[in-house]
């Protein structure tokens, strides 16, 4: 079995996931020496039943909600059991763009470990933070990867998922580390080999979109910081576009996201009449089609 890459998402990201799936291809040297398979959230049941249940989140509970922006995440684990526990497979987020070569991660030395990825340490008042939204995995070593049986755990009250998706459910000593650049967090150098638009509300395809994500829980405020919030409130007055996506602070980011999507329509990857339904859905924004007319395709570029 080809080493392979799997992107999972839901119906919210798809134009996102479509675009990384044509990312890794185009920037590659050696497409041919491995796979690329999107993990559509809708392709698996076990998703749908617990649909309003409460489950175990940072020690406390949430409602499961199916149409939360990043619903999709529990099938990070997928990809060991669909190898067959055989081989090599990288998994990352729809919002993840390939600008280096993949194949570089899918061949590299692993020396023993299980799995890799890039720490974050201090992100979300962590020391320790992993970012499991880009792994590479040896397939062979994770055979107590057991997505949906793992998923239902959660419901249970038997397994946390922020401890799950922050991987503190793993060996230590089995995870190895990634440089930077293999998860680029909004930050797209020369160095950048994956760039990931990580922060949900400057996400390039949303600009101007109504926000539909579930806002991650801080813990309670003290009353001193809920009472300034008030004031500040007061004094300032609603900001006009609070709730709403804004405009990533990188030009070059989005203009490279509208290139590679520009790249999709042209090669019929993509189809102006499925972009339109994704404008009318509020999953792409609204000014896509003038965008792609005034963006230079990366193709050609």
């Amino acid at each position: 079995m080809k080493p392979t890459v799997f992107i999972h998402t839901n119906h919210k990201q798809l134009v996102g996931a479509i675009v990384s799936a044509y990312s890794l291809r185009c920037h590659s040297h050696h497409a041919d020496e491995f796979e690329v398979r999107i993990l559509h959230h809708k392709d698996y049941p076990f998703f749908q039943a617990p649909e309003g249940w409460r489950f175990l989140r940072d020690g406390g509970s949430r409602a499961w909600k199916n149409d939360d922006l990043q619903s999709f995440t529990p099938l990070r684990f997928m990809p060991p059991e669909l190898m067959g526990y055989q081989g090599r497979a990288v998994v990352i987020d729809p919002d993840v763009f390939a600008v280096g070569d993949i194949y570089e991660l899918l061949s590299r030395d692993m020396q023993g470990k299980t799995l890799m990825c890039v720490a974050r340490p201090g992100h979300n008042d962590r020391p320790e933070y992993l970012a499991s939204s880009v792994m590479l995995l040896d397939c062979a070593r994770l055979t107590h990867w057991r997505c949906e049986e793992q998923f239902k755990e959660m419901f249970a009250f038997k397994r946390d998922y922020s401890a799950w998706i922050r991987l503190e459910l793993e060996p230590r000593e089995h995870i190895g580390f990634l440089e930077p650049e293999w998860n680029h967090f909004d930050t797209l150098t020369e160095q950048t080999k994956l760039l990931h638009n990580t922060k949900r509300r400057t996400q390039p395809w949303k600009t101007g979109l109504p926000k539909d994500y579930t806002v991650r829980d801080k813990g309670q405020p003290s009353y001193v910081k809920t009472q300034f919030t008030q004031v500040k409130k007061w004094f300032l007055g609603k900001s006009p576009t609070a709730g709403y996506y804004k405009r990533h602070p990188d030009p070059a980011q989005e203009a490279f996201f509208f290139g590679l999507l520009r790249d999709c329509l042209d090669q019929g990857l993509l189809t102006e009449v499925l972009l339109r339904e994704e404008m009318r859905q509020n999953h792409l924004r609204h000014d896509t089609l003038d965008l792609l007319r005034r963006t230079p395709a990366l193709a050609a570029a």
